[in-house]
């Protein structure tokens, strides 16, 4: 009969694994540009900002020497060239905000690599204790640059090195539920500037209705002292309506600009809620349910 090869160098080691390094200082898209990254998928105030300031420029260069030129565009670029100073914060805050939802996307499906790796053995009989759990950690920090950039890894990083330095299995189910709660409340408050501009760009129209509707009303007194004379009331209407349209398309390129950064908003909020929820199935998969007294 032949002998089984007893050969311990032989034997599956559920350690080795090709490792899959997530370099957060050089892949994360703020870094990459040479700005600070923010924690998670927090955006770089300044990154965001200086995005924001290129892509208004880019959009007023396009309708001014390129959409204008074309005469049934004119209306849509004189709501935007031709109606005061109202329109062109707004359009910043606008590509602001779009600027901060684009990067934190970026960011987010950068996190979501993390739950690719495998630091656990996946093997069904294996078993994660205080002994093996040292072993699962170095596995994982030799995965990633540095653990505490991922919300994943960082989880995972807290509730092992309690169970490796402490030894108690029952406290990993209750660190890693409120390390989840630190986690959501980290990218809940990171939406905090873009909620600030939901506010403000609404303002903004609101400003160019007053000043809009002020404009109106002081040339309507212009009108009607010049009723007699057939082309100074011409003119006056002119400065009129000028004011009206100065009022009303000032709120409604505001609207409109808010509309859009809501919607994107919710849908960035929703891949967010759904990446968490996958890092707590992980959690319980391949941690909570591989623990054992």
């Amino acid at each position: 009969m032949q002998k089984k090869n007893s050969n311990p160098m032989n034997r599956s080691d559920p350690f080795q694994s090709k490792k899959i390094l997530l370099d957060w200082s050089r892949q994360d898209i703020e870094q990459r540009f040479g700005f600070p990254g923010g924690r998670y998928t927090s955006a770089n105030v300044l990154f965001s900002f200086l995005l924001a300031v290129f892509a208004t420029v880019v959009f007023y260069l396009g309708i001014t020497f390129g959409l204008r030129q074309w005469e049934p565009a004119r209306f849509f670029c004189d709501m935007f060239l031709e109606r005061g100073i109202i329109p062109y914060p707004t359009m910043l805050f606008f590509f602001w905000a779009l600027a901060i939802l684009w990067v934190k996307a970026s960011k987010l499906g950068f996190q979501r690599a993390a739950l690719r790796l495998k630091p656990v053995p996946i093997e069904p009989d294996f078993i994660l204790n205080r002994d093996t759990a040292r072993e699962v950690l170095l596995r994982l920090r030799s995965e990633v640059d540095d653990t505490h950039n991922f919300v994943l890894s960082n989880r995972v990083d807290r509730a092992l090195s309690n169970l490796q330095n402490i030894g108690l299995v029952s406290d990993v189910s209750n660190i890693l539920s409120t390390q989840a709660q630190y986690d959501e409340d980290q990218l809940a408050s990171s939406y905090s500037v873009v909620n600030g501009f939901l506010w403000a760009i609404p303002v903004f129209g609101f400003i160019g209705t007053v000043l809009g509707l002020s404009q109106a009303i002081g040339a309507f007194g212009v009108t009607l002292r010049s009723a007699a004379d057939l082309s100074a009331l011409k003119t006056s209407l002119q400065a009129v309506t000028g004011g009206l349209s100065t009022a009303f398309e000032t709120t409604l390129v505001a609207l409109v600009c808010a509309l859009i950064v809501q919607l994107i908003l919710s849908y960035i909020q929703g891949k967010e809620a759904a990446f968490l929820d996958e890092c707590n199935d992980y959690c319980h998969a391949n941690i909570v349910s591989k623990l054992k007294l």
